[in-house]
């Protein structure tokens, strides 16, 4: 367990210092990020002025707050992306990977650890450039408040291990361009990062009450939002558990056959 924590630690350490190396970079991936709940929140909120205070519930200051809110999510929940897998298998660093006496997972959530802190500082400046022009109404009580860290904390999990599953795949095919399109398609349709999914039809809700998606972006920005009630953060505290031991469980099970069919290329 100290070994395992050391891990994390230096890979933490080691994507903390790779994002202060390259401020640049760091920067315009910050702008990359932020320009699509930029353009939600300007596109409802005009719509919200224009149907006279409210749609769906949501009144223009809501609108604010919900997507200010998702870029800071969005920092936090970011993770390893499952086509990692496919560069990582074509350039060669997998096969140094699993000659180590570490699970390659345990060094990607350090390394996303680290990474994901550097973002959130980035986004400080932003976000209070963005809560001062579009003047956000949230509302969270105490409770809600002081749970939101941990909802936050399981959503990037939920996120980080069914992401590395899904990655899993490219130990059997080099062609996961186009699955890892609809992967993220019905990411965009199902977790909230697209319009709230209360504003979505019916259908579409009761889809993605089978998908985990919306337990990485909904979830907790309408916890901070303060439209979340006690038993309701019950049932998505439980959901958000659930889907991290389900997708923990089916990388155990897949990582296995996965090695055996793993062939080192590149330098």
């Amino acid at each position: 367990m100290k070994a395992t924590l050391q891990v994390y630690a230096v890979g933490a350490r080691i994507a903390m210092l790779e994002r202060l190396q390259y401020p640049l970079a760091s920067l315009m991936f910050m702008v990359n990020v932020l320009i699509e709940p930029i353009i939600y929140l300007v596109v409802w909120s005009s719509a919200t002025a224009a149907q006279g205070g409210a749609v769906g519930g949501y009144t223009a200051g809501q609108f604010a707050g919900y997507y200010i809110i998702w870029t800071f999510v969005r920092q936090f929940n970011l993770a390893v992306g499952p086509d990692s897998f496919n560069w990582r298998i074509k350039n060669g660093s997998l096969a140094g990977e699993l000659l180590r006496p570490i699970h390659p997972i345990d060094i990607d959530l350090g390394w996303n650890l680290g990474f994901k802190v550097m973002q959130v500082v980035y986004w400080i400046p932003i976000g209070v450039i963005l809560w001062l022009m579009f003047k956000p109404e949230v509302n969270p009580q105490g409770w809600q408040l002081l749970s939101f860290p941990i909802v936050l904390i399981l959503a990037a999990y939920v996120r980080f291990f069914v992401m590395w599953l899904v990655g899993l795949i490219c130990f059997w095919t080099e062609r996961i361009d186009s699955l890892i399109e609809l992967y993220f398609a019905a990411e965009l349709l199902f977790s909230g990062r697209l319009v709230p999914l209360e504003i979505m039809p019916v259908w579409a809700q009761k889809v993605a009450g089978y998908l985990p998606f919306q337990w990485t972006f909904y979830f907790p920005i309408e916890l901070l939002l303060g439209r979340v009630t006690m038993s309701e953060f019950w049932m998505g505290v439980l959901a958000q558990v659930a889907w991290i031991l389900a997708a923990y469980v089916g990388i155990r099970l897949v990582w296995v056959r996965a090695v055996r069919r793993f062939t080192a290329v590149g330098a």
